[in-house]
């Protein structure tokens, strides 16, 4: 019998976790695959899924904030460690499914989950040998070469971070012009044109600092490479899905079974 797969989706504020999490989900059920979903941000609100376990069922931003006399950001970080509190519960739910997919939908602040100890321990307490990250790159920041090496640079650190296969998403790219998504899409393939890139942006410390940063990004060239994804429909879904298929089954696909 298989086990279930778990993909952590992370990123930024805004990236675009929640509307991935939920076309994710859409594309496996219109295969009639099983995947189920877990929300972890205590703090989410109108969230585009219904999360089959919530840690908002054990865990309330605002009941933080009024319990302990809490601003938003210092609830949040307390939250934060406090997922480490309820994983055994949040475990106990996953395992009343049956499923191939466990879609993780992870706090909206990017610092929460990777940053501090509780997301390494709720990783490695749920199923590390059958986890992977989808890290995804903001769009917005990442269409400038200075943006997208700075994009690349928090990816690293995840993987770094949390020690887990990592797949690469640029998320809503159908929100990029069409030259913006040929240049990102370039820049991800090839360091020279990066570097040349950054070399025509305006003189200045950024610059220079972007330029130290590529020094240590072509040493891991390999993992530059990301999916293309989109806001409003299912692009790039089957590529994720394709690419975590062969990271633990070796290409073996679900929907031949």
């Amino acid at each position: 019998m298989k086990e279930e797969i778990f993909v952590y989706f992370i990123g930024t504020a805004g990236s675009g976790k929640s509307t991935l999490t939920h076309n994710f989900q859409k594309w496996m059920e219109m295969r009639s695959l099983d995947a189920i979903t877990v929300n972890l941000d205590p703090g989410a609100e109108n969230l585009p899924y219904e999360p089959d376990v919530d840690i908002r069922d054990w865990i309330s931003l605002k009941e933080v904030m009024e319990t302990y006399k809490l601003g938003p950001n210092g609830a949040q970080i307390a939250c934060a460690d406090m997922l480490a509190l309820n994983t055994s519960d949040v475990k106990e739910s996953i395992e009343s499914f049956k499923t191939n997919y466990v879609l993780l939908d992870t706090p909206g602040q990017l610092e929460l989950f990777v940053f501090r100890e509780a997301g390494k321990y709720i990783v490695k307490f749920l199923k590390p040998q059958r986890s992977v990250i989808a890290y995804l790159l903001d769009h917005a920041l990442a269409k400038t070469a200075s943006g997208f090496v700075s994009q690349l640079l928090l990816s690293f650190s995840a993987n770094f971070r949390l020690n887990q296969p990592q797949i690469n998403i640029l998320s809503k790219a159908d929100m990029l012009t069409e030259k913006e998504s040929e240049l990102v899409e370039l820049w991800s393939k090839d360091m020279d044109a990066l570097q040349d890139a950054i070399l025509n942006e305006e003189s200045s410390l950024h610059r220079e600092m972007s330029q130290g940063l590529l020094q240590v990004i072509q040493g891991f060239e390999n993992q530059t490479k990301f999916i293309p994804t989109s806001k409003d429909d299912f692009l790039g879904i089957e590529d994720l899905y394709t690419a975590i298929q062969f990271q633990f089954e070796g290409g073996d696909d679900l929907m031949k079974d």
